[in-house]
């Protein structure tokens, strides 16, 4: 029986006791008095399961926007130092589109 994280989160507590039940490990002792959440994170530790969830960004130009990104803060940086708010303000805006956008995207 081999489990992904995934199948095992979508398993009501009934089913992941009954998978507990077949499973010799000390993280799982006392499956049935452990909620699901308890009982999850037991499960994958018996396992040898992976619980973080790994995200990444599924759009090709994730690199272009992240150099973008680095050349803005440089430009920043140059906008404080010349105090000017206004350019400061348009550079901070695109930023945080930029990073909005990233963020969308992950998965």
């Amino acid at each position: 029986m081999s489990f992904t994280y995934q199948e095992l989160k979508g398993k009501t507590v009934a089913e992941l006791r009954k998978i507990a039940s077949g499973i010799e490990h000390e993280a799982v002792q006392g499956y049935t008095q452990l909620n699901k959440e308890h009982l999850l994170v037991a499960i994958c530790k018996a396992l040898g399961i992976d619980t973080h969830a790994h995200h990444h960004a599924e759009i090709p130009e994730k690199t272009q926007i992240k150099s973008e990104i680095h050349l803005l803060k440089k430009r920043r940086q140059e906008a404080i130092a010349a105090k000017d708010k206004a350019r400061l303000q348009r550079v901070r805006g695109r930023i945080h589109f930029l990073k909005n956008k990233l963020r969308r995207k992950m998965v």
